[in-house]
């Protein structure tokens, strides 16, 4: 993300300076007080399963090899469970249904926290707007990624890879 430049609240500049032991973006104003925390963004994710395989998707501003799980912005006013759902319902065109939380992730890189999901999903895929393709994995050919959503990959595949 951007570095902010002027406080959003009073239009001043912003310097930095220790607040809390920690150096932070804070207003000049001697009045206004603001501070630019930048805590992490929370995330959703969907491992989504359909048919026994599990569905990647990729972005249409990705490379063409480079898939992932669904994923997206948790909305003012929303909870996690209610944003997982939406996220499959816009970027598929699927109702689902939640299975089991999976887990939480810090995601440094990106400054987010990924709250991830197992659900599952039946019907006809219709792709959103923000995606160029799909393809379904068979859990036995699934593999975990080293950063964000493949650690949730990675604890799925041990508690449900090994199916008979």
């Amino acid at each position: 993300m951007t570095e902010f430049q002027y406080c959003p609240l009073c239009g001043k500049g912003l310097t930095k300076k220790q607040v809390d032991g920690k150096e932070r973006l804070c207003c000049m104003s001697k009045t206004c007080g603001y501070v630019v925390w930048d805590n992490p963004l929370p995330v959703v994710a969907a491992i989504v399963e359909m048919d026994g395989n599990v569905l990647l998707a990729r972005n249409k501003q990705w490379p063409e090899k480079m898939f992932g799980l669904i994923t997206g912005f948790l909305e003012k006013g929303e909870t996690p469970e209610a944003a997982v759902k939406r996220e499959i319902k816009e970027e598929l065109g699927l109702d689902s249904e939640i299975i089991e939380l999976i887990g939480v992730y810090s995601f440094f890189e990106q400054n987010q926290l990924i709250i991830a999901y197992y659900l599952s999903a039946a019907g006809e895929i219709q792709l959103g707007d923000e995606l160029a393709e799909i393809k379904m994995i068979p859990p036995d050919k699934l593999r975990p990624w080293p950063l964000g959503t493949g650690h949730a990959v990675r604890d799925w595949l041990a508690r449900y890879g090994a199916r008979s």
